[in-house]
């Protein structure tokens, strides 16, 4: 047998042969976090309801996408992959225009069963989009300046629309998974340099065009007890959540903070520190080494891939899970300001819980389809 025949046996997988390759322990690890979140929600709540047994459909719901996700032909991805990042675009563009408003944002739109936030989907949507551009672009290509034009504008555009919601938290998170890919592209680090220069440059026209609520924001991490009923509550109730857990926590379902609701938020955003509480150092400690095995896994993952389209998706996926966990983790302990980032399968929210769901199946998808190889204009497959 030649080797372009063995070369298109690897490239043809059956449906039964790619339910074989579904990497097992990476799909558990996944399972072991949301029940942590479960958990959390339910101590949350008292009870299942109204969130611990909403995640749950959720999730599994999710599962579902992750697993079709993951058996769908990567080629397939790849040739479909700007009709996603435009298709997402658009919910972007409705959301600017008739979205639905909570607590004080334009960021949802209201589809009678679920309230959709599409900035959460364009986490996914972004890497794919960038990950086509620089899978059909050469090295050489890379290193000048006009190639690096159109994937620019694919970035600012949606950041542009969802600092107008306002979403400054999203809008960040948008840019630095997008500078990962550019890093990772082979983009020269001067022209980095440049955008930061550039970036600092133009800080006080950015702060100037902050809403007050951003800019209290930043004060109130530059100093937290300048109003501690006010923009400062919520990092000050946090802190003292997380150092009342101590070593080994209060017990489950047992945090004062939490229960007799000193803590905002505790089922979305400052559920860390709940957990925290509740668990003490060891939880928290516990629920990083579970979140650093998920992130070392997907980085090995992204590593199997022989196609340049598999290795920028793996890396966008990945990174942006980091970034969900870090910022989360930074902004409830005070080492950041507080943006509004969850925590990734265990916070409380829809389009968060899926967004990451929809980019663990791509990672399985690399994972079930590492053999296979194509060329930067081999999108058809």
């Amino acid at each position: 047998m030649s080797s372009k025949s063995r070369l298109f046996q690897r490239n043809q997988m059956t449906l039964g042969e790619k339910l074989q390759e579904i990497n097992v322990p990476f799909l558990f690890l996944i399972f072991l976090t949301a029940c942590v979140g479960f958990a959390m929600l339910y101590s949350a709540a008292q009870g299942f309801h109204p969130w611990a047994f909403r995640q749950m459909i959720r999730f599994f719901f999710g599962v579902g996408v992750l697993i079709l996700i993951a058996l769908i032909d990567i080629r397939f991805w790849l040739r479909w992959s700007y009709w996603f990042y435009l298709l997402t675009l658009a919910a972007l563009i409705v959301v600017a225009v008739k979205g639905t408003i909570g607590m004080g944002a334009q960021r949802w739109i209201d589809l009678g069963f679920m309230r959709l936030q599409p900035s959460e989907i364009m986490k996914i949507a972004l890497v794919l989009a960038l990950s086509r551009y620089f899978h059909m672009r050469s090295f050489e290509e890379i290193r000048s300046i006009a190639p690096l034009i159109p994937p620019l504008l694919i970035t600012f555009v949606p950041v542009g629309l969802v600092m107008m919601q306002p979403d400054l938290g999203t809008a960040l998170l948008l840019l630095m998974e997008a500078a990962v890919l550019f890093f990772v592209s082979g983009v020269r680090l001067w022209k980095f340099g440049a955008i930061i220069v550039a970036g600092l440059g133009s800080l006080p026209i950015l702060w100037s065009s902050l809403h007050a609520y951003q800019k209290k924001r930043v004060l109130t991490f530059l100093d937290p007890e300048s109003d501690p009923l006010g923009s400062g509550y919520h990092i000050l109730q946090s802190k003292i959540a997380i150092g009342s857990g101590g070593l080994f926590g209060k017990g489950f379902m047992q945090g004062t903070q939490g229960h007799l609701n000193f803590l905002p938020e505790r089922q979305t955003d400052f559920i860390f520190t709940m957990l925290a509480e509740e668990f003490g150092l060891f939880g928290g400690v516990s629920i990083v080494l579970l979140y650093s095995f998920i992130f070392i896994y997907a980085y090995y993952i992204t590593l199997q891939s022989r196609s340049h389209f598999g290795h920028y998706v793996g890396v966008g996926v990945t990174t942006t899970f980091f970034l969900y966990v870090f910022i989360n983790i930074s902004m409830v302990m005070g080492l950041i300001p507080v943006v509004g980032v969850p925590l990734p399968l265990i916070s409380y929210g829809g389009s968060a819980l899926m967004a990451m769901m929809i980019g663990f199946g791509f990672l399985m998808n690399i994972y079930i389809h590492r053999d296979i190889r194509f060329g930067r204009n081999e999108i058809y497959g």
